[in-house]
């Protein structure tokens, strides 16, 4: 038995509880090099605790709906930013948090050119890219000590579109 999440698509709106959508959207904030290169500035809040800012690159194999959620994570020390190096769509899971385990997940799918970045102890879902090669860059702390914990689902949850 596994209960349905329906995939919704990703809006700054509706993920602003759990962090920032990362796009080339809205206004400009300054036209750079001789006004050939928009920048859309300073758009995630990065947020980190005993440590630094690092990117990596993850390489995730890539998932095919209807997905099995039986597990969330969090990074009680630090942001999590994920983007990613093509522009196919990738599945974003989130929770709030109940007394400590992760509430009902919500399952977003993005839009191309998009990118998240999760805040510092929120609950989310593994790395979900639906295509191959499921290249991404991740920003997120970099320090010693402990800075995820993960909470595994006694019933699963099936994220479908």
């Amino acid at each position: 038995m596994t209960i349905e999440i329906k995939l919704q698509p990703l809006t700054p709106e509706a993920f602003a509880p759990f962090g920032d959508v990362i796009e080339a959207a809205g206004e400009v904030d300054k036209y750079i090099n001789q006004g050939k290169c928009a920048r859309y500035h300073d758009r995630a809040a990065l947020d980190f605790q005993d440590g630094r800012a690092g990117i990596s690159v993850f390489q995730s194999e890539a998932f095919s709906l209807p997905i099995r959620l039986d597990m969330m994570e969090r990074h009680p020390e630090g942001s999590q930013a994920f983007l990613p190096f093509s522009e196919k769509p990738f599945v974003v899971v989130v929770a709030t948090d109940e007394d400590g385990k992760p509430g009902h997940p919500i399952a977003f799918i993005t839009a191309p050119g998009q990118g998240v970045n999760y805040h510092r102890n929120t609950w989310h879902g593994v790395l979900t890219p639906l295509h191959d090669p499921g290249l991404f860059a991740v920003v997120d702390r970099i320090g010693t000590g402990p800075n995820l914990q993960e909470h595994w689902f006694e019933v699963p949850f099936s994220i479908i579109e």
